[in-house]
């Protein structure tokens, strides 16, 4: 396994070269591999980009060996999104009871890994960098869209159900779909559900925040261009518990 103790560095990106780094990395998976594009994807330079990216951090997991960049996040504080007058899944969901909230908020996006290093250390390596900008920066809650490939809901009714019926976030957390692009969640009766089934039909992301005590915000969204149903997952600090704080802190390595 190329993962198997290879030493990383994670950082925030502060040249061009690191930003394409990332923007080439997230053509592989995004497009390449999962068939996405955009209206500002470079194909000739293999770069998948859009216009929100100057505004975010992107956060880099960087191979020591190789100086390969092999995993990355997106990074959007919240006032920031001030600043450029949204956050980027305002397209996507009303997220007014999260802005509403006087909390500090961190949007995360754009989530992927080189494929050779899945499985691995890597993604622990992300979320560990994460927590220490969480702690740098004061945030209290962290959201984002993740996503599950394809678009037909009705083959996804297994897992959107289960997520509505057992995840669902508390109203004072609980963002929804845009009016115009609504998708109920609700596609199946609890007692109809297999709930083994429906966690093996979800994404590892959406599995690691519903880990860290994450909920998901009401209905989905399709969005054709990345050819994915999309769902928003929140996570609120202040309501992990001790093992999760210390899973997210990076305290149980793997």
């Amino acid at each position: 396994m190329p993962d198997r103790g290879p030493a990383f560095t994670v950082k925030i990106a502060e040249t061009e070269d690191e930003l394409r780094a990332a923007q080439r990395l997230r053509y592989d998976v995004f497009v390449r591999e999962l068939g996405g594009g955009g209206e500002m994807v470079d194909h000739e330079a293999g770069l998948e980009r859009d216009r929100f990216d100057p505004c975010f951090d992107h956060m880099l997991a960087i191979d020591d060996g190789s100086g390969q960049v092999i995993g990355v996040y997106r990074l959007l504080r919240g006032d920031r999104a001030q600043a450029m007058g949204q956050f980027y899944s305002e397209d996507e969901y009303d997220l007014s009871v999260l802005k509403q909230s006087g909390r500090k908020l961190l949007e995360l996006g754009r989530s992927c890994v080189h494929p050779d290093y899945r499985g691995g250390t890597a993604m622990y390596h992300l979320w560990n960098g994460l927590a220490g900008y969480v702690a740098e920066h004061g945030i209290e809650v962290l959201f984002g869209v993740a996503s599950f490939h394809g678009t037909d809901v009705q083959a996804l009714a297994q897992p959107l159900s289960m997520l509505h019926h057992n995840h669902l976030a508390p109203p004072d957390l609980r963002v929804r779909t845009q009016p115009q692009h609504y998708v109920d969640m609700n596609l199946m009766e609890p007692e109809d559900l297999d709930r083994r089934k429906a966690m093996l039909e979800v994404p590892a992301l959406i599995k690691a925040y519903l880990r860290l005590g994450g909920f998901v915000g009401e209905g989905a969204y399709i969005d054709h261009a990345f050819n994915t149903t999309d769902v928003c997952l929140i996570l609120d600090t202040a309501r992990m518990n001790e093992r999760q704080r210390r899973i997210y802190g990076g305290a149980q390595a793997d």
